[in-house]
């Protein structure tokens, strides 16, 4: 399986059937292999109106809108625009937050890298209009800092935001616009959707939600807010779309195409320097070892991986680049396990194409050799209540010695579909505990930071950082 035809035959052979095993409505697979993108679909766009998902279909790629923001950003970087180590403030003088000292040193760099420090699952809908992500960055004036700026890494959302809103100040024009005009015009993709708007005239995937008595359902809608547009809520393209996106990047690492040919969409600094480690992290579930700017970095060493995922209301997305083969594998799913379909796809071809499938995922020390001696593990400082304006977190433990994770999500994460929940916890790593039972076909993995004086936990990280509340 090393050519791209014996990658066709494959995907013609197994999608279907293991998309079916999964749950999964519908799915649309891309394969780049031998600077050939292979694509195939299987299933349906939506159970309630039974059409069939095809190569040509649009999917939301959720999260991994985000590295198409730092890419606008890096264009910005390559035109001598922007500073990636200046403050925010240089390009957005009204960018305000709790913190008038963090608001004012946050760094470019350090929002592409997720180390801005301020909390960044802020979901507030602004309205459908072209001041929708404008208006969403005068609402974090009140938003509280978690850490100080560059300490830690915890994922944010907001903090692309505020990336796209640098963007839009700087071309005079909307983030969609921006997007359309310097990606996807230029990379030739006409499928790439930044809204409801464009994606109505392709053939448009519908997010599902499972359902307790029979097969999934379509979700009660199929866009989240367009204040979050930059950082993923709506944005669709074909599964082709996305890995000739992986692929531009390729070329543009390689200095095959130079910053004024006519297909590049980043210099060949700028690319390299997005997919170098700006900052490693604990070991968690599904975060990858490091992240550079824009890139989660799954191995640095070895076979090197990058890439994101994403997730929207109903779908998931995923993209993996192995840069020295000059492979990258994409899949798109409404629903079902995505995340499981995705292992089943991607690791025999990454195995068989680059000599390396996918990280192993953490699991319980019973199942993990790589885990310490449970013994090792000091959990007292552990426990306790950790909070952010979306979640409450509990960790606890019971007369028999059991520990527990109580998360309570506020009413903003409800709206879109979280639920209360209670999962019981064992020993990991030094500094981290790991659910018994998988969730999705992953254990939750939470890492505990920053210990104070008394020896208790600052942070409980589970690739955000949320701060101790009691």
């Amino acid at each position: 399986m090393q050519s791209p035809s014996e990658v066709r035959d494959h995907l013609r052979s197994t999608l279907g059937s293991r998309a079916e095993a999964r749950g999964v409505p519908g799915a649309s697979v891309a394969v780049l292999v031998d600077g050939e993108i292979v694509v195939h679909a299987a299933g349906l766009l939506s159970t309630r109106t039974r059409i069939e998902a095809t190569t040509d279909a649009v999917f939301q790629i959720g999260s991994i809108t985000k590295g198409w923001t730092a890419t606008l950003v890096m264009q910005l970087v390559d035109e001598g625009l922007v500073d990636l180590d200046a403050p925010l403030r240089s390009y957005l003088p009204e960018f305000a937050l709790a913190d008038e000292n963090a608001a004012a040193t946050i760094t470019v760099r350090q929002l592409l890298s997720h180390r801005s420090g301020f909390e960044g699952d802020i979901f507030t809908d602004t309205g459908r209009g072209d001041d929708a992500v404008e208006k969403y960055v005068t609402l974090l004036a009140e938003a509280p800092q978690i850490f100080e700026p560059g300490a830690l890494f915890s994922y944010s959302n907001a903090g692309y935001v505020l990336l796209g809103r640098l963007v839009e100040r700087l071309r005079g024009t909307t983030w969609e616009q921006a997007l359309l005009t310097h990606l996807a015009t230029p990379l030739d993709l006409p499928s790439v959707s930044p809204s409801p708007y464009e994606a109505i005239v392709h053939r448009v995937a519908v997010g599902h939600l499972d359902a307790p008595d029979g097969e999934p359902q379509p979700a009660p809608f199929w866009a989240m807010a367009r204040s979050n547009e930059p950082a993923g809520s709506m944005l669709a393209m074909t599964a082709r779309d996305l890995a000739a996106f992986a692929h531009a990047h390729l070329r543009a690492a390689d200095g095959s195409s130079g910053p004024d040919a006519e297909s590049a969409i980043v210099s060949s600094g700028s690319a390299a320097t997005m997919r170098a480690a700006a900052v490693r992290l604990p070991r968690l579930t599904g975060m990858g070892a490091a992240w550079g700017l824009g890139w989660e970095i799954d191995r640095a060493e070895g076979v090197v991986l990058f890439g994101h995922d994403g997730n929207t209301v109903g779908q998931s997305s995923f993209l993996r680049i192995a840069p020295e083969a000059g492979v990258a594998v994409v899949l798109l799913t409404n629903g079902g396990d995505g995340a499981g379909l995705f292992h089943d796809l991607a690791d025999p071809l990454l195995r068989e194409l680059t000599g390396a499938g996918l990280p192993a995922a953490p699991l319980p020390s019973a199942s993990d050799s790589t885990a310490p001696d449970p013994a090792d593990v000091d959990v007292d400082g552990f426990l306790g209540v950790y909070a952010n304006s979306t979640v409450e977190m509990e960790v606890s433990r019971d007369m028999e010695g059991r520990l527990w994770l109580e998360q309570r999500p506020a009413p903003e994460l409800s709206a879109l579909g979280a639920e209360p929940s209670t999962d019981e916890l064992v020993r990991f790593e030094q500094g981290s505990l790991i659910a018994r039972e998988p969730k999705d076909g992953r254990h939750l993995v939470l890492a505990f930071l920053a210990p104070g004086d008394d020896g208790r936990a600052s942070y409980i990280h589970f690739g955000r950082a949320v701060p101790r509340s009691r």
